[in-house]
């Protein structure tokens, strides 16, 4: 059989593009060449699109042509400027790696929805409403999922200090992983949280602080087909998680500490994996999806964000919350290709 021709988006323009490097390398490690004939795609931060060997480390300054999805779905693929003339090359799939805005947030999507090539993960209004938490709030909350109190703060708005009871958190609505985040103890500290904000996204969330466990779960499949991973909790010794901004995460993190599968009991494990599947239906989410949540004392569980496209480095949850169900990287990868295929047919 003929090998599928996947071509694999990473980098982007994003603050997260090096962890969408990292992504895409350990994606590369696990990729069965036998079943897939990869293209990597790499955009820069600038935003330029380039065809390249992989995702290296010098990828950049490689061996790279300029080259773009083609939103003309008679093309299906790709448009590669070679010697002063654009071929083409059709795609079966698209795999996106990327993090963040214009990864996640429903543009890539869009973009892949117009090619009419399928690819893997949510669609334009389930990575849309996922990216803004404050509107994933909203939409959880209607599905009877708890959430935390929280405040939109607009661009041309400032907040009352004075209304709140601190601690609370302050970060932006629209923005991936922790940049931009800060856990504010004193209303004096309130507007400078969020100007740290706003240098991400020009909404900011306030959210009151909730006292808990923070756990995670990894989700994969689409409707009613869906298989949890092991739940993982998050030990922080002081401040809040923020792997991503530590300068060698792959060696560990210098205030937290991951367990998986987590030390909680089987009833709590049960709840959070049952909980995540309803966030991750409420939210139209497809494909994969890390729904992290709060487990307080009492029990109840509170949704803290979705993310729809997981990091996928070495020392990232979803793989291995994954991983300790049983499904290594090759074969969650072969099954979101499978779901992806299956949900174009539909």
């Amino acid at each position: 059989m003929a090998r599928l021709k996947v071509g694999i988006i990473f980098g982007g323009s994003s603050e997260e593009h090096p962890v969408s490097v990292k992504s895409a390398q350990e994606v590369a490690k696990s990729l069965d060449t036998g079943k897939y004939e990869p293209f990597w795609i790499g955009i820069t931060k600038s935003g330029a699109w380039q065809l390249c060997d992989g995702p290296d480390t010098d990828w950049e300054n490689g061996d790279c042509r300029p080259a773009m999805l083609s939103p003309d779905s008679s093309i299906h693929g790709l448009l590669v400027l070679d010697d002063g003339k654009y071929e083409t090359i059709r795609l079966d799939l698209v795999l996106p790696v990327l993090h963040g805005k214009l990864g996640e947030d429903g543009a890539m999507q869009g973009l892949l929805e117009l090619s009419g090539i399928p690819y893997i993960g949510c669609d334009v209004q389930s990575s849309a409403l996922c990216m803004d938490k404050s509107l994933a709030y909203i939409v959880a909350g209607s599905a009877g999922i708890a959430t935390p109190n929280f405040w939109a703060v607009l661009a041309n708005e400032n907040p009352d200090p004075d209304r709140l009871t601190y601690p609370v958190f302050v970060k932006p609505a629209r923005s991936g992983s922790s940049f931009g985040v800060s856990q504010v103890f004193r209303k004096e500290e309130l507007l400078s949280a969020v100007e740290t904000a706003r240098q991400y996204d020009s909404k900011v969330l306030i959210e009151e602080a909730v006292v808990g466990s923070e756990v995670g779960c990894a989700i994969l499949g689409n409707d009613l087909d869906l298989i949890a991973g092991e739940v993982d909790r998050i030990s922080l010794s002081h401040g809040f998680f923020k792997i991503h901004q530590e300068s060698a995460p792959e060696s560990g993190s210098e205030n937290s500490t991951v367990t998986v599968p987590a030390d909680i009991s089987a009833e709590s494990r049960s709840l959070v994996q049952e909980t995540a599947k309803v966030v991750y239906r409420a939210l139209g989410c497809r494909g994969l999806s890390r729904v992290d949540l709060f487990l307080k004392e009492d029990g109840e569980v509170v949704l803290n964000e979705v993310n729809t496209l997981p990091g996928m480095t070495s020392y990232s949850r979803y793989p291995r919350m994954m991983e300790a169900a049983g499904l290594p990287r090759a074969e969650v990868i072969d099954r979101l290709v499978a779901s992806a295929l299956a949900e174009s047919r539909r």
